[in-house]
Protein backbone atom coordinates (compact mmCIF):
# COMPACT_ATOMS: atom_id res chain seq x y z
CA UNK A 1 0.00 0.00 0.00
CA UNK A 2 2.85 2.52 0.73
CA UNK A 3 6.55 2.50 -0.17
CA UNK A 4 8.68 4.97 0.92
CA UNK A 5 12.30 5.41 -0.06
CA UNK A 6 14.93 7.77 0.38
CA UNK A 7 12.83 10.25 1.91
CA UNK A 8 14.29 13.58 3.13
CA UNK A 9 12.47 16.62 4.60
CA UNK A 10 14.06 20.13 5.93
CA UNK A 11 13.12 22.61 8.25
CA UNK A 12 14.70 25.69 6.42
CA UNK A 13 18.57 24.25 6.77
CA UNK A 14 17.78 21.73 9.58
CA UNK A 15 17.68 18.26 8.26
CA UNK A 16 15.23 16.72 9.93
CA UNK A 17 14.34 13.19 8.23
CA UNK A 18 17.22 11.81 6.63
CA UNK A 19 16.92 8.89 3.98
CA UNK A 20 14.13 7.01 5.63
CA UNK A 21 12.88 3.76 3.48
CA UNK A 22 9.31 2.30 4.42
CA UNK A 23 7.46 -0.31 3.06
CA UNK A 24 3.77 -1.24 4.71
CA UNK A 25 0.62 -2.96 3.35
CA UNK A 26 -2.95 -2.78 4.88
CA UNK A 27 -2.24 -3.51 8.68
CA UNK A 28 -1.47 -1.27 11.80
CA UNK A 29 2.33 -0.04 11.91
CA UNK A 30 3.57 1.46 15.43
CA UNK A 31 6.42 4.32 14.57
CA UNK A 32 8.06 4.68 18.04
CA UNK A 33 10.97 6.85 19.14
CA UNK A 34 12.21 9.43 21.84
CA UNK A 35 11.37 12.91 21.63
CA UNK A 36 12.62 14.83 18.79
CA UNK A 37 13.19 11.78 16.24
CA UNK A 38 11.48 12.63 13.77
CA UNK A 39 8.28 10.85 13.94
CA UNK A 40 5.98 13.90 13.81
CA UNK A 41 7.90 15.33 10.86
CA UNK A 42 7.67 11.87 8.80
CA UNK A 43 3.88 11.99 9.48
CA UNK A 44 3.44 15.79 8.32
CA UNK A 45 5.57 14.98 5.11
CA UNK A 46 3.63 11.59 4.18
CA UNK A 47 0.61 14.37 4.44
CA UNK A 48 1.93 17.15 2.93
CA UNK A 49 1.79 19.65 5.77
CA UNK A 50 5.45 20.05 6.54
CA UNK A 51 4.72 23.95 6.21
CA UNK A 52 5.65 26.87 3.87
CA UNK A 53 9.44 27.25 3.69
CA UNK A 54 10.23 23.62 4.16
CA UNK A 55 11.16 20.75 1.73
CA UNK A 56 10.66 17.32 1.36
CA UNK A 57 12.64 15.24 -1.24
CA UNK A 58 12.43 11.51 -2.01
CA UNK A 59 9.94 9.19 -3.25
CA UNK A 60 6.13 8.15 -1.71
CA UNK A 61 3.96 5.59 -3.38
CA UNK A 62 0.60 4.36 -2.39
CA UNK A 63 -0.89 1.70 -3.83
CA UNK A 64 1.47 2.01 -6.55
CA UNK A 65 0.76 5.64 -7.61
CA UNK A 66 4.12 8.10 -6.93
CA UNK A 67 2.26 10.77 -4.86
CA UNK A 68 6.13 12.41 -3.63
CA UNK A 69 5.46 16.04 -3.90
CA UNK A 70 1.77 16.58 -3.90
CA UNK A 71 0.20 19.20 -1.72
CA UNK A 72 -1.96 17.79 1.25
CA UNK A 73 -5.31 18.52 -0.93
CA UNK A 74 -4.17 15.95 -3.40
CA UNK A 75 -2.75 13.38 -1.18
CA UNK A 76 -5.69 13.11 0.75
CA UNK A 77 -7.85 12.57 -2.58
CA UNK A 78 -5.53 10.37 -3.17
CA UNK A 79 -5.84 8.12 0.23
CA UNK A 80 -3.79 9.31 2.89
CA UNK A 81 -5.97 10.33 5.86
CA UNK A 82 -4.30 12.68 8.57
CA UNK A 83 -4.98 12.56 12.67
CA UNK A 84 -2.28 15.69 13.80
CA UNK A 85 -0.96 15.53 17.07
CA UNK A 86 -3.24 17.97 19.52
CA UNK A 87 -6.26 17.17 17.04
CA UNK A 88 -5.98 20.70 15.25
CA UNK A 89 -9.74 21.74 15.86
CA UNK A 90 -11.31 25.05 15.07
CA UNK A 91 -12.90 26.62 18.37
CA UNK A 92 -15.44 28.67 16.18
CA UNK A 93 -16.77 24.83 14.08
CA UNK A 94 -19.41 22.55 16.10
CA UNK A 95 -18.60 19.21 16.31
CA UNK A 96 -21.40 18.52 12.67
CA UNK A 97 -19.62 21.38 11.02
CA UNK A 98 -15.97 20.09 11.32
CA UNK A 99 -17.41 16.94 9.41
CA UNK A 100 -19.21 18.75 7.08
CA UNK A 101 -16.93 21.34 5.98
CA UNK A 102 -14.76 17.73 4.65
CA UNK A 103 -17.45 17.83 2.00
CA UNK A 104 -17.57 13.68 1.64
CA UNK A 105 -19.90 12.84 -0.93
CA UNK A 106 -23.24 11.14 0.39
CA UNK A 107 -22.17 7.95 -1.32
CA UNK A 108 -18.82 7.63 -0.29
CA UNK A 109 -17.97 4.70 2.03
CA UNK A 110 -17.51 7.77 5.10
CA UNK A 111 -19.98 9.87 5.89
CA UNK A 112 -21.00 12.35 8.67
CA UNK A 113 -23.22 9.57 9.22
CA UNK A 114 -21.07 6.26 9.59
CA UNK A 115 -18.69 8.71 11.63
CA UNK A 116 -22.05 9.25 14.04
CA UNK A 117 -22.07 6.22 14.44
CA UNK A 118 -18.74 4.91 15.04
CA UNK A 119 -18.99 7.92 17.57
CA UNK A 120 -21.95 7.72 19.16
CA UNK A 121 -20.87 10.74 21.93
CA UNK A 122 -20.05 12.84 18.59
CA UNK A 123 -23.64 12.83 17.53
CA UNK A 124 -24.79 13.59 20.93
CA UNK A 125 -22.68 17.20 21.07
CA UNK A 126 -22.87 17.73 17.71
CA UNK A 127 -23.73 21.56 18.10
CA UNK A 128 -21.26 21.87 20.29
CA UNK A 129 -18.06 23.90 19.78
CA UNK A 130 -15.10 21.09 18.66
CA UNK A 131 -12.71 23.01 21.63
CA UNK A 132 -15.07 22.75 23.98
CA UNK A 133 -15.05 18.87 23.97
CA UNK A 134 -13.15 16.71 26.50
CA UNK A 135 -9.89 15.20 25.18
CA UNK A 136 -10.97 11.60 24.37
CA UNK A 137 -14.14 13.63 22.35
CA UNK A 138 -11.86 15.72 20.69
CA UNK A 139 -9.29 12.90 19.20
CA UNK A 140 -12.80 10.75 18.33
CA UNK A 141 -13.20 14.16 15.87
CA UNK A 142 -10.01 14.54 14.70
CA UNK A 143 -10.26 10.63 13.73
CA UNK A 144 -14.08 11.16 11.97
CA UNK A 145 -12.29 14.36 10.24
CA UNK A 146 -9.76 12.32 8.75
CA UNK A 147 -12.01 9.35 7.45
CA UNK A 148 -14.45 11.49 5.79
CA UNK A 149 -11.58 11.89 3.75
CA UNK A 150 -12.48 8.11 2.88
CA UNK A 151 -8.60 6.95 3.47
CA UNK A 152 -6.73 4.08 2.18
CA UNK A 153 -4.06 4.67 4.63
CA UNK A 154 -4.74 6.50 7.86
CA UNK A 155 -1.47 8.43 9.70
CA UNK A 156 -2.10 9.14 13.08
CA UNK A 157 0.37 11.09 15.16
CA UNK A 158 0.27 10.25 19.39
CA UNK A 159 -3.74 9.14 19.16
CA UNK A 160 -3.25 8.84 23.01
CA UNK A 161 -1.72 11.94 23.88
CA UNK A 162 -3.16 13.35 27.63
CA UNK A 163 -6.21 11.11 27.67
CA UNK A 164 -7.58 9.42 30.44
CA UNK A 165 -6.55 5.12 30.89
CA UNK A 166 -9.91 4.29 30.30
CA UNK A 167 -10.69 6.39 26.91
CA UNK A 168 -7.41 5.01 25.48
CA UNK A 169 -8.74 1.66 25.64
CA UNK A 170 -11.67 2.54 24.19
CA UNK A 171 -9.53 4.19 21.37
CA UNK A 172 -7.43 0.96 20.77
CA UNK A 173 -10.42 -1.28 20.05
CA UNK A 174 -11.70 1.72 17.63
CA UNK A 175 -8.39 1.47 15.80
CA UNK A 176 -8.32 -1.87 15.66
CA UNK A 177 -11.68 -2.14 14.26
CA UNK A 178 -10.43 0.25 11.74
CA UNK A 179 -7.56 -1.60 11.06
CA UNK A 180 -9.76 -4.81 10.60
CA UNK A 181 -11.74 -3.73 7.72
CA UNK A 182 -8.89 -3.46 5.43
CA UNK A 183 -7.05 0.18 6.40
CA UNK A 184 -3.87 0.93 6.22
CA UNK A 185 -2.89 2.09 9.57
CA UNK A 186 0.69 4.04 10.29
CA UNK A 187 0.50 5.08 14.11
CA UNK A 188 2.99 7.20 15.74
CA UNK A 189 3.21 6.46 20.03
CA UNK A 190 4.98 7.31 22.69
CA UNK A 191 2.83 5.12 25.10
CA UNK A 192 4.42 1.89 24.71
CA UNK A 193 1.45 -0.17 25.79
CA UNK A 194 -0.59 1.75 23.12
CA UNK A 195 1.95 0.99 20.26
CA UNK A 196 2.26 -2.92 20.80
CA UNK A 197 -1.36 -2.58 21.41
CA UNK A 198 -2.07 -1.77 18.37
CA UNK A 199 0.13 -2.78 16.23
CA UNK A 200 2.26 -6.35 16.31
CA UNK A 201 4.68 -4.38 13.92
CA UNK A 202 6.99 -2.03 15.08
CA UNK A 203 9.40 0.54 13.59
CA UNK A 204 11.87 2.75 15.52
CA UNK A 205 12.99 5.69 14.49
CA UNK A 206 16.61 7.24 16.05
CA UNK A 207 17.52 10.73 14.72
CA UNK A 208 15.54 11.18 11.89
CA UNK A 209 16.26 7.46 10.30
CA UNK A 210 14.47 4.17 10.59
CA UNK A 211 17.27 2.55 12.75
CA UNK A 212 15.22 -1.04 13.47
CA UNK A 213 12.14 -3.03 13.20
CA UNK A 214 10.43 -5.47 15.52
CA UNK A 215 7.64 -6.71 16.95
CA UNK A 216 5.42 -6.13 20.16
CA UNK A 217 6.15 -9.38 21.55
CA UNK A 218 10.37 -8.76 21.00
CA UNK A 219 9.75 -5.41 22.18
CA UNK A 220 8.19 -6.05 25.19
CA UNK A 221 10.33 -8.86 26.09
CA UNK A 222 13.10 -6.92 26.03
CA UNK A 223 13.61 -4.23 28.51
CA UNK A 224 17.24 -3.28 27.61
CA UNK A 225 15.42 -2.25 23.87
CA UNK A 226 12.65 -0.55 25.80
CA UNK A 227 14.94 1.92 27.81
CA UNK A 228 17.44 2.40 24.66
CA UNK A 229 14.63 3.16 22.20
CA UNK A 230 12.09 5.47 24.72
CA UNK A 231 14.36 6.00 27.69
CA UNK A 232 11.17 4.15 29.34
CA UNK A 233 11.14 1.40 32.23
CA UNK A 234 10.69 -1.54 31.12
CA UNK A 235 7.04 -2.56 30.01
CA UNK A 236 6.11 -6.26 31.01
CA UNK A 237 4.87 -8.27 28.41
Amino acid sequence: MLEVSGLNAYYGAAHVLQDVSLTMGAEPVALIGRNGMGKSTLCKALAGVLGPGNRVTGSVTLDGVDVSGKPAHKLARAGIGFVPQGRRLFQSLTVDEHLQIVGASSKAAWTPARVYELFPRLAERKHVSGTSLSGGEQEMLSIGRALLTNPKLLVMDEPSEGLAPTVVETLIETIKDLAAGGMGLLVVEQNLGVATALANRVVVMVSGSIATETTSQELLADPEAQKRFLGVEPLAA
